[in-house]
């Protein structure tokens, strides 16, 4: 059994804040909205608020900022 697994497996129901994030409803992790990946709640250190979506790293963070138009896509 991984640590996604079990009854706590479940995703969390996040509201998030600048610099900081509120959970709604509890859970073991936040799913990434560029990769699927599954992240942490413990690990999760990025996110948009005005998006209201977590990301697993800088890099699919960026990647959703461009998808979104408000950085530009490299060439």
């Amino acid at each position: 059994m991984n640590r996604f697994e079990g009854p706590g497996a479940r995703p969390a129901k996040i509201r998030y804040l600048d610099g900081d994030f509120q959970i709604l409803m509890p859970g073991s992790h936040v799913v990434c909205a560029v990769t699927g990946e599954m992240i942490p709640i413990e690990e999760l250190k990025y996110w948009s608020v005005a998006r209201q979506e977590a990301y697993v790293d800088v890099h699919a963070s960026m990647t959703a900022d461009q998808r979104a138009g408000i950085l530009p896509t490299q060439r």
